[in-house]
């Protein structure tokens, strides 16, 4: 039977995704083997949710025997609380690349399962972190693309002349309101409104032919990594990476204090509540070692948005092997 050239051209689209997709995953790897950074394999379901309030959990119950019969069991957004619990065990610098899932999120950026790598550096600093996320960038690239850095209350001052620490969430409201954008829903807080105005107006100011890493966060959007006070103000030693319009990366200098996370916890599972979501349990077993981990910084980058940003794609569907809706 003779195979149509459509179909030729078909399957030579397809050979390129793989081959290209699969060239990147081999590259990432061999930097952290010559790094001498190892690559662990953590569970991919927990019996511990993620208590974020932006992010919703997949569940699903095992059926089968043991302690956890009948016990909802959560997919992970993200490898971090197992990474951590290793750390504590003494695993070393470390990383894991791999799948992900986050229920709820679809678009022409998100697929709900996505691969993501994270890794951890013992000894790293914030800014130590964020350079290796730089040259990490430009390996995989093999692009020497210039870099722009921005705190975040730099960048508001300068693309929006405002200063995002001072404005409560009625301000922030009426600066939304006054750069015509349209709001669907009701904010809820500040975060919201200012996540709302970094996805609308900081990040489409930034220049998509450089990285730009905009770091030292609100307090309040702190997570799981270190305040410190900067200029006055309580911020989180935390940073996202930019590229292509692409949020590529979140980085924080971790916190490694059990009771300071306890309590983080707790008032996230309160914002689940509060907003119609369930709370989720708490991770006890990472808080129960999570002050033996060591002084470190970890990042989460998502690898399909990486290939976009190097494909100059706008669509996540050009770069994974199967979308969402096609599994």
């Amino acid at each position: 039977m003779a195979v149509k050239a459509e179909q030729v051209t078909q399957n030579q689209t397809l050979q390129e995704k793989l081959w290209f997709r699969g060239q990147i995953l081999r590259t990432i790897r061999d930097y952290f083997f010559e790094e001498k950074v190892v690559e662990v394999d953590t569970p991919i379901m927990s019996q511990f949710g993620n208590p974020d309030p932006a992010l919703l959990n997949f569940i699903t119950p095992y059926n089968g025997p043991g302690k956890l019969y009948q016990h909802s069991m959560f997919l992970i957004t993200s490898p971090e609380y197992h990474m951590k619990r290793l750390l504590a065990y003494g695993a070393g610098s470390c990383y894991y690349l791999g799948k992900v899932f986050r229920d709820g999120e679809i678009s022409k950026r998100h697929n709900p399962e996505f691969t993501m790598l994270e890794w951890y550096r013992l000894d790293y600093d914030l800014e130590r972190l964020m350079q290796e996320v730089i040259s990490l960038i430009k390996l995989v690239s093999g692009k020497a693309l210039e870099v722009e850095f921005y705190s975040y209350l730099e960048a508001f001052k300068k693309i929006l002349g405002v200063n995002p620490f001072e404005m409560d969430l009625e301000a922030l409201v009426a600066l939304i309101q006054a750069q015509n954008i349209a709001l669907t829903f009701e904010l809820r807080d500040r975060d919201e409104a200012l996540d709302l105005i970094v996805s609308h107006l900081i990040e489409p100011a930034f220049d998509p032919e450089k990285i730009t890493m905009l770091y030292h966060y609100p307090a309040s959007q702190a997570s799981l990594s270190k305040i410190v006070t900067i200029d006055g103000y309580p911020v989180g030693k935390r940073f996202e990476a930019y590229w292509q319009g692409l949020e590529l990366a979140n980085g924080y200098e971790e916190l490694t204090n059990s009771q300071e996370q306890r309590a983080r916890f707790m008032a996230e599972n309160i914002q689940r509540t509060n907003i119609g979501y369930d709370a989720v349990p708490i991770d006890e077993l990472l808080l129960e070692v999570l002050d033996q981990v060591p002084f470190c910084s970890g990042v989460a980058l998502g690898v399909d948005r990486l290939l976009m940003a190097m494909k100059g794609s706008s669509e996540i569907k050009d770069v994974i092997p199967f979308g969402f809706e096609e599994s």
